[in-house]
This record gives structure tokens, sequence and C-alpha cells, in this order.
């Protein structure tokens, strides 16, 4: 067996059902949960209808690089959703099976396992970045994530050894858990770095059309045009359909950018046989073509985040993202409290399912900058996630008059 499987940790989901293995939840309270970062508004249905309008694709094998179809539609979404000069579709543009299997691929196609490599990584994180790390022969390194800097990675707190050995570098922006969106001074912040060392960043950007501000995030494509780095060197952005348009399920998305590393990366995906199926291309052709259901989407977010984050704020420390469908919130603002033994008695008392933030994060540098802390998604109708906002601030104030 291939040893390196012995270093993936187990997934957050996999520690939370070992919590809650012994608990039997309250049954005067029906189960909700903001466990799981996991769309439930509807699929639109024109979506739905250009799948089924499609399935004579079913009888032919798909190429890697897909449709020029629907590359050509990326392109276009990107020029317009970034303000980006034209993009060539047929070399820096690249369909894939949803940005999670991107994000762990792409390392195995950038990492030099040979050169004691090290791969950063935003600490929380997204644990495929870990994994990917790993089973690509290199090593991940935790940068913390700074609540003074908007929860943006502290990248000045690297040293010149460590950078020497950075091959790869991911950065989530809109950021999970947080939300946060990196800056045009943090993009530069990189880019800089990147220039130095000469390592290749991945820019996952799977929440940048959920946001709560009047103007969009910030995305690494636009960031990098902006500052004059023409060919998008050193440079892949990753974004998927999943949250965007309610479609996780179609395992739909791309990559864009270097042409030089997709290229690479394209002769990977032909072996490793990871072609998006003709009837899911044409369903996300008429996704990336429509921004209306994406606005509507959006201000049910709004509406949400609205309604409930005040609601949170009488207890928990926690403020309304710049971005993406989770509260990050401190959970000690009334009573001391690990965020493990708040999850637990959660949804022992209330059936209301939370993640621990410390099961995002990893120890380093003295701390795990998850620990205190909680993960809810907002991802069920507005109604549902009142209802467990509600039993969070009942939950709470009992803790506390448990404590005084």
């Amino acid at each position: 067996m291939n040893p390196l499987l012995n270093q993936l940790q187990p997934y957050p989901f996999e520690k939370l059902k070992q919590l809650f293995a012994s608990v039997t939840p309250h049954a005067a309270y029906r189960a909700i949960s903001l466990g799981i970062g996991e769309p439930k508004h509807p699929t639109p249905a024109f979506i739905q209808k250009a799948l089924a309008d499609n399935l004579d694709g079913l009888a032919t094998y798909p190429t890697t690089a897909g449709t020029e179809a629907l590359r050509a539609t990326i392109a276009g979404w990107l020029e317009r959703r970034y303000n980006l000069p034209k993009l060539n579709p047929a070399t820096q543009i690249l369909p894939v099976n949803g940005s999670r299997e991107a994000l762990f691929a792409l390392a195995q196609t950038v990492v030099d396992p040979t050169q004691h490599a090290l791969v950063v990584c935003p600490n929380p994180l997204y644990q495929i970045y870990e994994g990917a790390a790993y089973l690509a022969g290199a090593h991940p390194y935790f940068v913390n994530c700074d609540p003074a800097r908007n929860f943006a990675p502290d990248f000045a707190s690297v040293t010149h050894e460590v950078w020497s050995r950075v091959q790869l570098v991911y950065i989530c922006s809109p950021g999970n858990p947080a939300g946060a969106v990196l800056t045009l001074d943090d993009w530069a912040e990189l880019f800089a770095l990147s220039d130095r060392y000469n390592f290749v960043i991945a820019a996952d950007e799977c929440y940048s059309e959920i946001y709560f501000k009047a103007e969009a995030p910030l995305g690494g494509l636009e960031a990098a045009h902006k500052l004059g780095r023409t060919g998008y060197p050193r440079l892949i952005g990753f974004s998927s359909l999943s949250k965007r348009s309610n479609v996780p399920g179609m395992r739909s998305g791309f990559v864009a950018g270097d042409a030089e590393i997709l290229k690479k990366f394209l002769l990977y995906r032909t072996y490793h046989g990871s072609a998006m199926c003709p009837s899911v291309q044409s369903a996300s052709i008429a996704a990336w073509n429509d921004e209306q259901h994406v606005v509507e989407n959006r201000e049910k977010y709004v509406k949400k985040f609205k309604q409930v984050t005040p609601l949170l704020q009488e207890v928990l420390d926690v403020d309304l993202p710049d971005a993406g469908f989770y509260l990050w919130a401190k959970v000690d603002k009334l009573v001391a409290i690990s965020d493990i033994e708040f999850a637990k008695r959660l949804y022992a008392e209330y059936n209301v399912t939370v993640l621990p933030g410390s099961y995002l994060g990893r120890e380093a540098h003295g701390i795990n900058p998850g620990q205190n802390r909680i993960r809810m998604a907002l991802v069920a109708e507005v109604e549902e996630c009142l209802e467990a906002a509600q039993r969070i601030v009942e939950f709470t104030k009992k803790l506390s008059s448990e404590k005084s």
C-alpha cells in the first residue's frame, strides 16, 4: 500500500460522527444541521432541463479538454465577471469535475517530490489541500489566518528558509471558514513572493458568487490583471457551479490561468481519466451563461445572514463575513467552553449540528487557530436557519446561567 496514505487525517465530518456516536439528541427537537457546506437551495429548472435535453451525449466518450463551446462560455464568464482581457479558451481554460478534484490533482502536476517540497496551506483549511500535499510527496506548511488581518493568512510570518522549499501555495478567497476576501495588497504580496521563490498559486474561489457587500469579491486573475501580470504567471484559479448555481451533484467547475501550467495539467488529467460528461457540459454552458439565477440565489443568502447574524451576536463573537455561506463564531463570549464541548452539548440538548473549528485547523506555531470557534453553514432555507439560531441562543444563555 502507498505509505503516504498513513499521513492523512480523518475528515472533519468523520471526527464529528465519532464525537456524536455516544450521544442521543433531545427528542423534542427535530434535527437541524449547520455542519456540512452543501447547498440546499433548489437547482434552477432551466439547468435541469439542459441536462435532460442533452442525454444523447451519454453515447460518446468525452474529451479531457472539454468542448470548445464550454471553454468559450467559461472564458466569456470570466471576462465579464472580472473585467479581464480576452482569454484563450484553448490554452487558458480547462473544465474539471468540480473544484475539489482539481485542487487535489494540481499538486500531483506541479510538485517535484524529490526536492523536499513544501505546500503552503491556510490554517484553518479545506482538508483537500493537506491531503494533496502529502499524496504528492510534499509536506504541508500551515500559515495561520490572523483575525487582525480579517482572517487572511499571515505570509509575513513565513521565513526565507521555508519559502525556498515551497512549490505550491493554496489560497482560498473568499475563505473557508471565515469568508474573508483577499485585498489587492494581499495579492500583490503573494505575487511578489511567487516571483521571488517561483512557486505556483492555486486560488480556490468556489464561494466567489455569494457575497454581502455591493462590490463582488476580487479574484486572483482579476488581481493579476490589475497589477499588470500578463499571462497570469504561476497562477491557476479554480471555480465551480456547485455553490453559484446549486448543482453540487453535477460536479462541474473549471481551472484558468497560466497556459504552460494548464498544458501540463491537461497531460496529467488525460492519464487520470478526468473528463466531464457531455450532458453535464451542456448543462454547464446554460448555467455559466445565466446570471439572474445567481442574483436570486445570492439574495436568499443575504436575507438569511442579515437575520441570523444579529441573533447570534447576542451570545457569540461573530460578524457578517465578506462572502461565502459560513459563520465563523467564537463560542466563549459568555462562558468558557471548548468548541468540541459546545458542539457536542448543542447536538445532545438541542439537536443542532455545528462543526468544531479545531477540526478545520491544525496545531501550528503554538496554536490551533480554529480552537474555541465553530463553523455554521447557513445553507438551508431561512426559516430553518433562524430556528437553529434561536436554539443556539437559548443553549448558550443556558450555559451562561449554569456558570453563574
